[in-house]
């Protein structure tokens, strides 16, 4: 999972600058590894093939990552991360004093700090890293209230056939009621609108 290159290099101080240069990554959370060496002529020179991976660990980078921006906003805070399916998954769970701020109207802060650090611990892996991120049980409490509204409206639209279209909601929502919604059999779901006016339509299935 995590990003791995090999290339040649003449010298240690060129291949940790290839290396930065193809990880995108600080030298110093870099790992080199000569796995081969060319001998020149007389002995006299070599050129090395190496290969470069990131040195770190994903749930504890992504700790110190929001440690960090906690740090920076004066929150102090404890935290807990999980790893599930073979590291593929990490979820992070936060609780402060500050709970309110970091959650932000309708969790919009919360979702900014997910997508920063979704996005930074992307940056060492080839493939795509399911990253999450909980505030004071926001999500977990958010999901059951949205829940019972999408049970309660499919309910009204299955008795009455007429189409409901909920309040503008970000992607992470919107999925919660697609799936809780995705089994019943009188009832679909779709999404309409553009980017913070998109919304969920729940419509009686014909």
């Amino acid at each position: 999972m995590l990003k791995r290159v090999e290339f040649e290099a003449k010298s240690l101080q060129e291949a940790e600058k290839t290396a930065v240069e193809m990880l995108k990554i600080q030298k110093d959370k870099i790992k080199l590894t000569v796995t081969k060496e060319k001998k020149g002529l007389f002995g006299l020179s070599t050129t090395s093939t190496y290969e470069a991976t990131p040195n770190i660990s994903l749930a504890l980078e992504g700790k110190m990552y929001l440690e960090t921006i906690l740090k920076n906003m004066e929150i102090k805070s404890r935290m807990e991360v999980r790893t599930i399916t073979d590291g593929e998954e990490i979820h992070f769970h936060v609780e402060s004093d500050e709970n309110a701020l970091l959650i932000g109207r309708e969790g919009r802060t919360l979702v900014a700090l997910q997508f920063m650090l979704r996005n930074y611990l992307n940056t060492f892996v080839d493939d795509h890293l399911i990253v999450s991120l909980d505030i004071g049980n926001y999500h977990e409490n958010r999901k059951k209230q949205l829940e019972i509204l999408a049970t309660k409206t499919a309910k009204e639209v299955a008795q009455t056939k007429i189409a409901v279209k909920l309040d503008p909601m970000n992607a992470y929502d919107r999925r919660i009621i697609h799936t809780k919604l995705s089994e019943w059999r009188d009832v679909v779901t779709e999404s309409e609108g553009e980017g913070e006016e998109r919304a969920l339509v729940i419509k009686p299935k014909r």
